[in-house]
């Protein structure tokens, strides 16, 4: 029984996923959630409360997902900026879940709030040994290092594509992909750092075909 309990909440939440990525918390409709899941709708509330609760969970969820395939590596953030572009561009759902957070939940600050400490300590353990800049504050340069890994669905008009296939879109994504690991390791680099820290040489860059130097 628990073991069907638990497979029924993944269902539960996988379908969730899909569901709020598309439409939103105020969009989302359980009836729709349930059916995906092939489960009883009453089991959404019995199992996670409310649908912002769940909400809630899902997106908790995603983000664990994600750190536990881009693990947060302060000793290297060109690299690990350039892992966690590669993760997010595979998963363009998780980006839009994010952005529906942000403009449905913009008072939680529960969901990610631990592990964004734990990150920022990191950051600033590397200012204090001197292989990260101590020009600006450790949460300001996490936050700057995840934007610019973010960077790629904040051009107008969305991701770069093409009327013609993937192939321009792949080549281009190489070259933005470049650019964020480079810009990463300017933005780190202390002024003391010793040869190869800052100068982008352990970035992992793509090739021009798209094939990336970290996987998710």
């Amino acid at each position: 029984m628990a073991r069907d309990s638990s497979a029924t909440k993944a269902r539960l939440l996988d379908a969730a996923f899909a569901e709020f990525a598309e439409h939103g918390i105020a969009g989302a409709r359980v009836d729709r959630i349930a059916e995906a899941a092939g489960a009883n709708k009453r089991l959404i509330y019995v199992y996670f409360g409310n649908k912002e609760q769940l909400f809630d969970l899902v997106l908790q969820r995603a983000l664990e997902l994600g750190a536990e395939s881009v693990p947060f590596d302060a000793t290297d953030l060109p690299g690990y900026a350039g892992a966690l572009f590669d993760h997010l561009t595979d998963r363009p759902a998780l980006m839009r879940l994010v952005a529906w957070k942000q403009l449905e939940r913009p008072g939680v600050t529960a969901v990610g709030a631990e592990a964004y400490r734990r990150k920022t300590e990191a950051v600033a353990a590397g200012q204090r040994a001197g292989t990260i800049t101590a020009d600006f504050e450790p949460a300001d340069v996490l936050t700057l290092v995840l934007a610019l890994a973010q960077s790629w669905f904040s051009a107008p008009g969305g991701p770069a594509t093409d009327a013609d296939g993937t192939a321009w879109r792949e080549g281009r994504r190489a070259r933005h992909r470049a650019a964020v690991v480079a810009a990463v390791a300017r933005l780190v680099a202390a002024a003391d750092a010793p040869d190869g820290i800052g100068d982008g040489a352990s970035d992992g860059t793509a090739d021009e075909d798209g094939d990336e130097g970290h996987g998710s």
